[in-house]
């Protein structure tokens, strides 16, 4: 007689190792294929950024523009703004080379009265960022890309900017290398001097003793807006050296003269104080030389001395017996008036 239980089947023990690996196939699997669909999104989105920048980086048209013109037309890209609409509108670079008590900063005014040209300011007048000529190209590269910002910063549709830069602020010291940065930047020079030597030393005389006596109100201003004020700096009238006279005029005059000799391969335009003011077309042929729209000009700064240089000196007498006959007897004579 057959026991019951010895009848019963039993199943086959399950492999533990080939379910592992099934199931290890199948997870592989799945990982693959998301990875191949996770891939071909990224692909997708990568070329649809990768269109985006390219029409955004599509270089401005600038087949009406003159050739010869297309050295000193940029398109700065700066890097704390966007020009935005405006990217495309050409800037030039341009730099005011002259001498102080010239003109310039009164010139400067008449340039920054015009929507389009920001001048930014006698920038090297800060020791540090002339000490050597990497401190220069720094400044210079910050400038010129839209990137300094002062009170005579425009907006993104600039279309010319520059700064002021006197002769004795590294640029005869460093001429060279400034030169090939001119050139190889489409830099134009704007040179601005006085013919009248005398007169502008009769200026900086007058100027260096407000620096002390601060005569307006316990300040010193270099330049003014009211003719009140202008009155008062005036009034004071110094005294000539006359024994250092006549090779203090020559050093200036051999400074300016070795200035645009050092600079003739650049862009430039020779300007000086005296004719702008009596010739007004001159800030159109300015105009003209940045290739900007032709507005009027116009600036807040008044005059401080006026009128015959005899006016203005304590000595007059003395300083006409040492320069007639000489080759500055022609500064003696009223240059312009106003």
């Amino acid at each position: 007689m057959f026991r019951f239980d010895s009848l019963t089947v039993k199943h086959p023990k399950k492999n533990p190792l080939a379910l592992r690996m099934l199931v290890l196939m199948f997870v592989l699997v799945c990982g693959v294929y998301i990875c191949a669909v996770c891939l071909k999104q990224i692909g997708g989105h990568a070329t649809v950024g990768l269109l985006s920048f390219s029409v955004a980086e599509r270089p401005c048209d600038v087949t009406d523009i003159d050739p010869s013109e297309k050295p000193y037309v940029h398109f700065p890209k700066p890097e704390t703004f966007s020009r935005e609409e405006c990217a495309c509108n050409p800037v030039r670079y341009f730099a005011i080379l002259s001498t102080q008590r010239s003109g310039s900063g009164w010139f400067e005014t008449l340039l920054n009265s015009h929507m389009n040209i920001s001048s930014n300011g006698e920038i090297f007048s800060v020791k540090v960022r002339r000490s050597n000529m990497s401190t220069i190209v720094e400044t210079l590269d910050k400038i010129y890309n839209l990137d300094w910002f002062t009170s005579a910063s425009k907006n993104e549709c600039t279309a010319a900017v520059g700064l002021k830069w006197m002769l004795n602020q590294g640029l005869m010291q460093h001429h060279e290398e400034i030169v090939e940065y001119f050139n190889s930047k489409g830099v134009s020079a704007i040179f601005l001097f006085r013919q009248n030597l005398l007169r502008r030393m009769i200026s900086i005389l007058a100027n260096s003793f407000d620096q002390n006596a601060k005569l307006l109100n316990g300040t010193h201003k270099s330049h003014v807006h009211s003719t009140h004020e202008a009155e008062i700096l005036a009034s004071y009238k110094p005294v000539v050296n006359t024994s250092l006279l006549i090779p203090n005029l020559r050093q200036v005059e051999d400074l300016v003269n070795k200035s645009m000799e050092y600079f003739k391969s650049t862009r430039h335009i020779i300007l000086y104080y005296e004719d702008i003011i009596n010739n007004q077309t001159k800030l159109v042929d300015v105009q003209n030389f940045l290739r900007v729209p032709l507005q009027e000009l116009s600036s807040r700064q008044v005059k401080i001395h006026k009128g015959s240089l005899s006016s203005q000196v304590e000595n007059w007498g003395e300083i006409e017996k040492t320069l007639k006959g000489t080759h500055y007897q022609s500064y003696l004579h009223e240059d312009y008036k106003l």
